[in-house]
């Protein structure tokens, strides 16, 4: 991206381009209020986009395309966007997205959630219930063929866990292992990326409790209130029985310890259908917030009162069925995609409690994911 331009920092948005939304938007935030505006739409360019990853050191955001027939997507930040497009001028100004090559296939149906892993880009993808892993060239765009792997088992939950449906591909800190939360086998699937140049299997899986359904993976930071995390931890949210679950990592041997749960609603909730989707984990460590959606709600998780996160709020979300979270880097705000009712929403955060506030809202039909640069001010 060309730092000699003034513009405002930027936050990407993902849809589903099969349920009305018109595919990645750009926006533009504002540095002291935290307020998305509009700027762009890639519309159909790469069929829904539904989860978006940034790589700010190669100037580069990845997109899967969540279709049976598998892809994903690269594009420049530093593309020069359609004549005429908003934002021209302006702290808005700069280049917009646009697509490097053409989509390639990850030779998984549906796949949901990817990330960068070493010189890799990585999918869960979910109908298939399969890893890939596809190189990445030198300009970063992401090269065929992709290796895969299978997922095998199954859940008791019969009308969702009938067999594998891999849902997120999470590195771990170190760079050398890269984890898979599995929702159909009721597990965590960890890859050695070192092995990965020769093939794509497993180190090991690690069973969570029958039925849980595990999505979302995090991993919680180094140092927490000034001090240095001994024991990382890594949290796993699960979408069929409303709970995270406290895992203890360790990047030595590549293992992944639970340690117990944290209910993410409370009992008296439990009548209505509840799925949650994603955590986000403040900076600083000291918070996490959990999307519910059924429950439209936000949990406010602190992590520093006890051994497990303790849920001591919930917020509504602003708007219906919260797919995803993203927080600012600075830790002051927090932004909920909300898929059904076509917005993203954002909170003032505070700094005391981790309580969110409602501070605005852009509409974005079907909005799946959002992922703010890390550069986004103060």
């Amino acid at each position: 991206m060309n730092s000699s331009t003034r513009r405002h920092p930027r936050a990407y948005i993902g849809s589903f381009t099969s349920a009305g939304g018109r595919g990645i938007t750009t926006a533009a935030l504002d540095p002291r209020t935290g307020a998305l505006s509009a700027l762009h739409h890639t519309d159909h360019t790469v069929a829904n986009p539904s989860f978006l990853a940034l790589a700010p050191s190669v100037g580069l955001l990845y997109a899967v395309s969540e279709t049976d027939r598998g892809a994903v997507a690269a594009l420049r930040l530093d593309g020069p966007g359609p004549a005429g497009s908003p934002g021209a001028g302006g702290p808005s100004a700069g280049a917009l997205p646009a697509l490097l090559g053409t989509t390639v296939p990850v030779e998984g149906a549906g796949p949901t959630h990817l990330a960068v892993a070493g010189n890799s880009l990585c999918t869960a993808n979910y109908t298939s219930g399969s890893v890939s892993m596809l190189p990445l060239r030198a300009d970063g765009a992401p090269a065929a063929p992709a290796r895969t792997h299978q997922h095998r088992g199954r859940g008791p939950v019969r009308e969702r866990q009938e067999g594998p449906h891999a849902h997120g591909v999470t590195p771990d800190p170190s760079g050398r292992w890269l984890l898979c939360t599995d929702l159909g086998t009721d597990s965590v699937w960890i890859y050695d990326l070192r092995d990965a140049d020769a093939s794509l299997r497993p180190h090991r899986e690690v069973p969570l409790r029958p039925g849980t359904g595990p999505r979302h993976l995090a991993f919680g930071p180094a140092h927490s209130g000034g001090r240095r995390i001994a024991d990382r931890r890594a949290y796993v949210v699960n979408e069929l029985d409303s709970t995270v679950v406290t895992c203890g990592w360790d990047p030595v041997r590549g293992t992944l310890e639970p340690l117990g749960e944290t209910r993410l609603v409370p009992p008296d909730h439990a009548a209505a259908a509840n799925h949650p989707s994603a955590l986000a984990i403040a900076p600083d460590g000291r918070f996490a917030w959990a999307a519910n959606r059924g429950d439209d709600s936000i949990a406010v998780l602190d992590l520093t009162s006890s051994a497990l996160p303790e849920r001591v709020a919930l917020v509504p979300s602003g708007g219906c069925w919260p797919r995803d979270l993203a927080v600012h880097p600075a830790g002051h705000r927090l932004y909920a995609a909300n898929e059904r009712s076509g917005d993203v929403t954002w909170f003032g955060i505070d700094p005391a409690t981790g309580m969110p506030r409602p501070a605005g809202s852009l509409p974005v039909p079907s909005a799946s994911c959002v992922v703010i640069e890390p550069g986004a001010g103060a």
